[in-house]
């Protein structure tokens, strides 16, 4: 008997919890409809981005891609005729009809470039478009261009190209170049080796390469170094960044830099597209000196070598390995052996930074030069002048 009573007390508490329940039910659904304006609301989290099978790699590219063009140059050379065709014993033996008169030739190149303006302003290597009689630009949709070369400036390997078109261009967005750190994503885009609309994926490996330490010491860029494979006619396409903005210019500058590329960073061609849009002429100061980087290690190395023609003060310096000739270093006094120590009160203490010193000074600037020459040290007074285009 205690079994069922306790069975049916159990019974008792359901009946009365369902009735309990069944009562608010029918409590709630008697309420009166409230307003909208007056149910709250609670933000919703954002939902997640649709993923359409690509990848950021793809969106990038799919957004600078068209912007990105070919670029055919061709341009006359004239030849002479090898010496032996006009010496007088040759023309006895194989007739005077061998003499040979100097010729013209047709030399043709390619490389990329991308629009960077709506107008249809084109930036692109100086080594691409230098010296060319005839530019022609193509889009990835395959329109084709008269190209017209506007500036050169070889010392920083950048050119504009300029183009006109009733239609509407794409064109790559610019990023900030001074932003980027080693180990970010970067995308090579351009034409290698004739593969039109060619993509390559590295990271960057290193800033602020020098053009000495690439083994190009008549440039002044320090440039963006990645592993993004960079061939011949990747030259003047654009790097990218993972979100598709320009980061830098392609340069293939170096035949044997295996698995490693070069850019010139975006924010140095900024600086003079405009000059080189109206065919202005950029200057670059320079002394005219040969310069190796010097560090009391490597001067005592020199010095305990009992081989060595010369002893060097054992200080932090940019070492003058030479001097050019008629230069305004060879007027100002300096001389092989000096160590460049300060340019005006400002310390110097590799060759990457004595560079620097001089591009950011001005053509007919007086500098101050400290040198330690032996074991004294001297004050020097140097006039820069402008570096002269090689021809």
């Amino acid at each position: 008997m205690q079994f069922d009573w306790l069975n049916l007390e159990i019974r008792r508490m359901m009946a009365r919890g369902f009735a309990i329940v069944l009562g608010m039910c029918l409590m709630v659904s008697a309420l009166p409809s409230l307003p909208a304006w007056a149910v709250p609301t609670v933000a919703a989290a954002p939902a997640p981005a649709a993923v359409q099978g690509g990848s950021f790699i793809a969106a990038a590219v799919t957004q600078v891609g068209p912007a990105v063009v070919r670029i055919d140059t061709e341009r006359t050379v004239t030849r002479n005729p090898d010496p032996m065709f006009n010496d007088p014993m040759f023309r006895r033996f194989f007739g005077e009809g061998m003499q040979q008169s100097p010729y013209e030739e047709r030399l043709r190149g390619q490389g990329s470039g991308f629009i960077y303006n709506p107008d249809g302003t084109i930036l692109t290597n100086a080594h691409v478009v230098d010296n060319a009689d005839r530019v022609t630009v193509t889009l990835k949709d395959g329109r084709r261009f008269e190209g017209e070369v506007r500036g050169v400036d070889e010392v920083t390997d950048l050119a504009v190209v300029k183009i006109s078109s009733s239609d509407r261009l794409p064109v790559a967005p610019l990023g900030n170049s001074d932003q980027i750190q080693v180990g970010d994503w970067a995308i090579a885009v351009g034409n290698p080796l004739g593969l039109d609309n060619t993509v390559t994926l590295g990271i960057v490996s290193t800033l602020n390469r020098s053009s000495a330490a690439v083994g190009i010491p008549d440039k002044r860029v320090d440039f963006i170094q990645t592993d993004a494979a960079i061939n011949p006619g990747n030259s003047g396409g654009p790097l990218l960044n993972g979100t598709g903005e320009v980061i830098g210019i392609n340069t293939a500058i170096r035949a044997n830099a295996m698995g490693i590329g070069f850019a010139i960073p975006i924010n140095k061609a900024k600086e003079i597209s405009a000059r080189l849009v109206r065919g202005e002429r950029v200057t670059h100061p320079y002394i005219g000196v040969q310069i190796a980087t010097l560090t009391p290690d490597v001067a005592r190395q020199n010095n305990d070598d009992p081989n060595s023609t010369v002893i060097l003060p054992e200080v932090n310096g940019a070492l003058v390995m030479g001097i050019v000739p008629n230069s305004p270093a060879a007027s100002g006094g300096l001389r092989r052996g000096d160590v460049i120590t300060q340019i005006d009160s400002q310390v110097v203490t590799t060759a990457d930074q004595l560079q620097s010193l001089m591009e950011r000074s001005q053509v007919g600037q007086s500098l101050q030069v400290t040198v330690r020459r032996g074991d004294r040290t001297q004050q020097l007074s140097v006039r820069a002048a402008e570096m002269q285009r090689e021809s």
